[in-house]
């Protein structure tokens, strides 16, 4: 049986202030709760981790994609007010938020209450996570901030090109534009995220099709066709 996990970590996690670490924590913390409780009948399981180590798993793969991207676009969401020329490393929090890894394999053992993800699935996303970091080196240079990761070579093939796709796409958001695929990912309209946010529903579509929504929710939607 393949389960799903999720490893990542917050960029330049470091750099930001202590205030703005608390902030960052804090809100995934709160993002964890609700997705535990918005996917309790999947098992969904999520940690935060020495501050900025996120790791999360799953009974079904089907959701995997959808909640990675919850993950990645709340963050990204959260504005610092990190000037455009900015040349710091916290730059690289505001055009990339996290850098994830997703995982498609077996599981010893998922045990929420005990607080326990064993086996290959959290192995590989951790792997993939760690291979990609950046925290112990003095120049930074990133590529690629999301990742999938699976034994089956099919699986591989498929994602690998849509993760690296939905990435690029993703890299160009800003926080207001995160904001608005975030709760689109939760099936919210835009009507109704309007109201949320107090803004204009035109405000909202722009930052939608400026997004790329349309191309976010085929891949998403790809993914859970594929993981029914």
């Amino acid at each position: 049986m393949n389960y799903a996990t999720i490893s990542a970590d917050v960029i330049s996690y470091t750099a930001l202030k202590e205030t703005e670490k608390r902030k960052v924590e804090t809100g995934i913390k709160q993002l964890i709760n609700d997705l535990s409780e918005r996917y309790k009948k999947q098992r969904f399981y999520g940690r935060l981790v020495q501050g900025d180590f996120i790791e999360c798993a799953m009974d079904n793969p089907h959701y995997a994609l959808r909640i990675a991207l919850l993950l990645k676009t709340y963050i990204k969401s959260i504005d610092l007010g990190v000037p455009k020329n900015e040349k710091s490393r916290i730059k690289y929090f505001s055009e990339h938020g996290i850098r994830l890894a997703v995982a498609v394999a077996p599981l010893d053992k998922l045990d929420p209450g005990e607080g326990i993800i064993d086996g290959e699935a959290i192995y590989l996303s951790g792997r993939a996570i760690k291979s990609h970091s950046t925290s112990d080196k003095q120049k930074i240079v990133i590529k690629n901030t999301m990742f999938f990761s699976s034994e089956n070579n099919n699986y591989q093939q498929q994602f690998d090109v849509l993760f690296s796709l939905l990435d690029t796409i993703l890299s160009k958001c800003s926080s207001k534009q995160s904001e608005v695929v975030y709760y689109k990912l939760l099936d919210l309209n835009e009507k109704e995220i309007a109201k949320k946010l107090g803004k204009y529903q035109s405000t909202i579509s722009q930052h939608s099709t400026s997004a790329g929504w349309l191309s976010i929710e085929k891949a998403v939607n790809y993914f859970e066709n594929i993981f029914k």
